[in-house]
């Protein structure tokens, strides 16, 4: 068994190909390669009878690595990340979008990638909130979010589905607002995803990127309904019957998105998605320290 110590952590636990693949895939690699890469830097050391090696030691064989095969912008995207969890910097990624563009996948990728634990989606924090306020205090938060116009009195000369939609983001965003709080006053990692996630309610503060994600069109939103209920018991009818109003609220979005300088995220590729993100926020996170360093 090789044992891998790590200085600053003081710790020592036995070498793993996994979590080596993760730090990989966080430079932007295939996980395939990845695994494969991790694989050689295990038998590297094996064959050199290492058996009691550093994080450091480790960090330098598979640089090494992603050079052997070419791969000189992920080397040093692997290192950037690496120094980035060696600092222990504190990271929160916010991802809105309407329903059905696929948050929930590309947030369970980045999680992976990123080493965050858990995720947190704004139904979750709804459905808290519907076991403590009553629908007749907060009527808006007991139904589906392109149906709170049933529920809110749109002021005269205001779009009741998008006045309906944000009263609802405007209560939940207290939710999120204290699992950011959390974060913040804890130094952990958050993951938060979720149609709640609106440029404009919640303040970004240093190290949190907020995305709005999308889809191209009508019917790429319908085939994410089909392709959603397959694996989960919510039927994807109802939500084609709403795909009008729902594609209205992305308008929406993208119009806020705009608004408040959020990035959006066209997503038709999964893999291409998570390593734009990836790409937004390495760029973002060198340009602040390259501020810090003036």
């Amino acid at each position: 068994m090789i044992i891998v110590t790590d200085s600053e952590r003081r710790v020592r636990l036995p070498f793993s190909r996994g979590i080596l693949t993760r730090s990989i895939t966080l430079a932007g690699v295939d996980v395939g390669i990845a695994y494969a890469i991790a694989a050689g830097v295990q038998k590297e050391l094996e064959r050199k009878g290492k058996y009691a090696v550093t994080s450091d030691e480790i960090g330098e064989i598979t640089y090494s690595k992603l050079l052997e095969r070419g791969l000189k912008e992920a080397a040093e995207r692997y290192l950037f990340w690496r120094t980035l969890r060696g600092r222990r910097v504190r990271l929160a990624v916010l991802l809105g979008g309407t329903t059905g563009v696929g948050k929930s996948t590309i947030a369970t990728e980045l999680a992976f990638r990123l080493g965050i634990r858990s995720i947190i989606g704004t139904d979750t924090i709804r459905e808290v909130m519907r076991k403590v306020i009553a629908k007749e205090l907060l009527p808006d938060i007991h139904v589906s979010s392109f149906m709170a116009e049933r529920v809110a009195n749109a002021p005269k000369g205001m779009d009741p589905l998008i006045y309906g939609f944000e009263t609802q983001v405007k209560h939940v965003s207290v939710g999120i607002k204290a699992v950011l709080e959390r974060s913040r006053r804890e130094g952990l990692n958050a993951l938060i995803e979720g149609i709640h996630v609106v440029p404009g309610f919640v303040e970004l503060k240093e190290n949190e990127f907020m995305y709005v994600i999308t889809v191209p069109s009508e019917e790429h939103l319908v085939s994410h309904f089909y392709e959603r209920a397959r694996y989960s018991v919510r039927s994807a009818e109802r939500y084609v019957k709403n795909v009008d109003r729902i594609m209205r609220i992305q308008e929406h979005l993208v119009e806020r998105a705009q608004e408040f300088g959020i990035p959006v995220i066209e997503n038709v590729e999964l893999e291409k998605t998570v390593s734009t993100i990836m790409e937004d926020m390495m760029k973002r996170l060198r340009k602040g320290e390259s501020r810090e360093g003036s």
